[in-house]
């Protein structure tokens, strides 16, 4: 039991750094269209795509990866504590 909540949870972490550096991209031009843009919009943009019909960009700044990445450390947060209660 402890090895699958620890599995999802480096599962959870790994996508986190996946969200950051797919954010960070769009800091610089072109960076999105090559192999690990694309790579990277594949398995993040299903994710942030529901946030984004939600909530709506503030002038020229999208906060919505904000919130996604919130609630991804939300489910993080939780999938420990449900791991605690369960080994407890």
């Amino acid at each position: 039991m402890a090895l699958v909540f620890s599995l999802l949870q480096k599962l959870i972490e790994i996508y986190s750094w996946a969200l950051i550096i797919y954010i960070l991209m769009s800091w610089f031009p072109n960076a999105r269209g090559t192999t690990i843009g694309q790579f990277l919009a594949k398995i993040c943009e299903p994710y942030l795509e529901p946030f984004r019909k939600i909530i709506p960009p503030i002038g020229m700044m999208d906060i919505s990866p904000i919130v996604a990445f919130l609630v991804l450390n939300f489910a993080s947060s939780g999938l420990l504590s449900v791991y605690r209660f369960l080994a407890a």
